[in-house]
């Protein structure tokens, strides 16, 4: 028998974060989370994500013994807001028991219908800078810290209940030697020259840190269009700045400005955590700090982890400065890989700015919708 318990004490939110790295015991591709800092960021207190969003955890218990979890959420500027009638889930993992799924699942129903929802979908986050989709291809290669990774029997239980395809993500690499800077030396030029632009670079955060609430404001302005963005606010900007800032080394960092000062695009580039978190196995203590910190410094394979342009400068190949300013920063640091965060299979765009590079697809992912 299948028995399904919110969890709401800190022991139980700290089991809900734990189980996973029981059922990807000795799985050389799962890469954990900081356990303490996932438990925070199910906090109502900590997290900002709750001003906009209702989330409950659940734990799926069989003979005594957690065989999964799920977190059924409502953003609610997502349905006020945007009118649309959806109930997410997230932080889904189960054994290969589909009963397990369904009953899971079934609280996220139970929370869509409460609310007079008209569908479910994920697995998703509480917002746009949370990890999203299953993972449909590339079992075999490693996971990153900004992404979930799951057994293949996930996606069969969604389409054995009912579930289809929404939204499908691809994530790319390719070797930096790849990188030729003649697709983008010359228009780094011209375009500086012809709008006055000019890259900001920093070697340390307390650089960074004046510009970050700028680059949040500029990302909410290029992402406005997607239909699926929610725009972080001021109290969550403060929140990631804590959260992200001090994973990332500052000279991944890229900021371009015009002539008053004004920011107009930006790029975040993430050393890859994988290893150094597996290392970690969870914690921050004893050793797991000094891991991450030989990563931020030393790691050869980078993650594009965002990447945001003004509309008034979109289609105008400010993207060429940012290349240039990376193909210097890589060149110097021997970085080996680049890879690419998930990003939408019909975002044609952003697919076409990396193409001179030839990306090959390692990973596919989806997140599924059903109807209540």
């Amino acid at each position: 028998m299948i028995t399904i318990k919110e969890a709401v004490t800190k022991k139980e939110m700290t089991a809900f974060v734990k189980f996973p790295f029981s059922l990807y015991k000795n799985n050389p591709y799962w890469v954990p989370p900081i356990i303490a800092d996932e438990v925070d960021s199910f906090d109502k207190t900590k997290n900002p994500a709750f001003e906009n969003a209702e989330a409950y955890f659940y734990l799926a218990y069989k003979d005594d013994k957690i065989v999964g979890r799920i977190a059924a959420i409502i953003n609610w500027s997502e349905v006020n807001d945007q009118q649309k009638r959806k109930v997410r889930f997230g932080w889904f993992d189960a054994i290969d028991n589909i009963e397990v799924t369904k009953a899971l699942l079934e609280k996220v129903y139970e929370l869509g219908l409460k609310n007079n929802l008209e569908h479910v979908e994920g697995p998703m986050g509480f917002s746009n800078l949370d990890k999203v989709g299953v993972l449909t291809e590339g079992f075999e290669e490693i996971g990153t810290m900004i992404t979930w990774y799951n057994h293949p029997y996930y996606a069969n239980h969604f389409e054995q209940l009912g579930f289809a395809k929404e939204k499908e993500y691809l994530e790319s690499k390719f070797p930096f030697e790849n990188v030729k800077p003649e697709f983008f030396e010359k228009a780094n030029d011209l375009v500086k020259k012809r709008y006055q632009l000019t890259p900001l670079n920093f070697k340390n955060t307390k650089e960074v840190m004046p510009h970050v609430d700028k680059m949040f404001d500029l990302f909410n302005a290029s992402y406005a269009s997607l239909s699926s963005f929610v725009a972080i606010s001021d109290v969550q900007k403060e929140y990631f700045k804590k959260k992200y800032i001090r994973f990332i080394n500052p000279e991944f960092i890229k900021f371009i400005e015009d002539k008053d000062h004004n920011l107009v695009a930006f790029s975040i580039v993430m050393p890859s955590f994988s290893e150094a978190l597996q290392k970690s196995k969870g914690k921050l203590f004893p050793f797991g700090f000094l891991h991450l910190i030989k990563a931020r410094k030393q790691a050869k394979d980078m993650i594009f982890y965002l990447i945001g342009v003004h509309p008034d400068y979109q289609n105008k190949a400010v993207t060429a400065i940012i290349f240039n300013e990376y193909y210097l920063t890589f060149k110097e640091k021997g970085v080996v890989n680049c890879f690419r965060t998930p990003e939408l299979a019909d975002n044609v765009a952003i697919h076409n700015l990396w193409k001179h590079f030839f990306p090959v697809v390692h990973k596919r992912r989806c997140t599924y919708i059903k109807n209540l």
